[in-house]
């Protein structure tokens, strides 16, 4: 058995982010598994297309797409609302949408920016989208999920070297603040039933947030950008009874190796978490 065997039957699960990119693959990964998938995105264009591509597929659970911008608060509880209505509950809650380091930039072309070049309103809409944005939506599901007794939050962060990158705040530290949330979410939720861990793509993706210069410098590293499917096989493991117990843990796409059984492969993408544990309450 490999993940993309798991089925996910009867599952209901929320993507954000899920128009394009890393969300639209997970989105799609977990339609085909079986599980029931609300798609949620602030670009209403491009999450109808999404959706009717899931929709158009028999095999699929069902899809629906939601407008949410992630920022504000009637939005997330609406997009949790309008899941519970439509499937009377809610499983699995994937952390994706976010704005990248390319929000920050003066044109496609440009290399990223020193932070006192960055514009302020702009940093602070990145810091209030992927960190405010992901508690919020964590904040209004998880209620949901403990009344159920069964619950997965799954955090889509970034690289420890992408966190460290010069001329890359505030997406780093926005990451690194997720990456945080993630640990301390998981000791509050110790023993619900509600697990919590992050996932990364394990290198650059190639999505919408990998600029021009960069796509560039990679191509001449003779570098290939990693498919948003990566994440597939891990999303689909960590949103199902087979991850029972596994909380405050780190997985890397491009690291599952998807000829060994799910849980063989999920050991081998696993990796220590990027902040230290604390020691004497320090």
């Amino acid at each position: 058995m490999s993940a993309a065997d798991i089925r996910l039957d009867g599952a209901v699960a929320i993507v954000t982010g899920a128009a394009r990119g890393l969300g639209q693959a997970m989105a799609a990964g977990l339609a085909r598994a079986g599980a029931n998938v609300v798609l949620a995105d602030v670009d209403a264009a491009a999450l109808s297309t999404a959706t009717g591509a899931i929709a158009g597929q028999p095999t699929c659970g069902a899809a629906l797409g939601i407008r949410c911008d992630i920022t504000s608060r009637d939005d997330c509880e609406n997009v949790v609302g309008k899941t519970l209505e439509t499937f009377g509950a809610l499983h699995v809650l994937v952390n994706n949408a976010a704005m990248g380091q390319v929000h920050l930039e003066r044109s496609p072309n440009t290399r990223s920016l020193k932070f006192w070049e960055s514009d302020p309103d702009i940093w602070q809409k990145v810091i209030v989208t992927n960190v405010n944005g992901t508690f919020l939506m964590a904040r209004t599901a998880v209620p949901h999920m403990l009344r159920g007794g069964f619950g997965r939050l799954i955090n889509v962060t970034t690289s420890l070297a992408t966190m460290q990158r010069r001329n890359n705040s505030p997406y780093g530290v926005t990451k690194a603040a997720i990456e945080a949330e993630t640990l301390i979410w998981a000791q509050e939720l110790k023993d619900t039933g509600v697990t919590v861990n992050s996932l990364i793509p394990g290198g650059a993706a190639d999505t919408e947030f990998v600029h021009e210069a960069s796509r560039k410098e990679l191509a001449a590293m003779g570098r290939t950008l990693l498919p948003p499917s990566v994440m597939v096989p891990p999303v689909l493991w960590l949103a199902s009874r087979m991850s029972d117990g596994i909380t405050g843990a780190r997985f890397v796409g491009k690291l599952w190796n998807d000829t060994l059984p799910p849980g063989d492969a999920a050991t081998k993408a696993r990796e220590p978490s990027v902040l230290l544990p604390a020691t004497d309450g320090r």
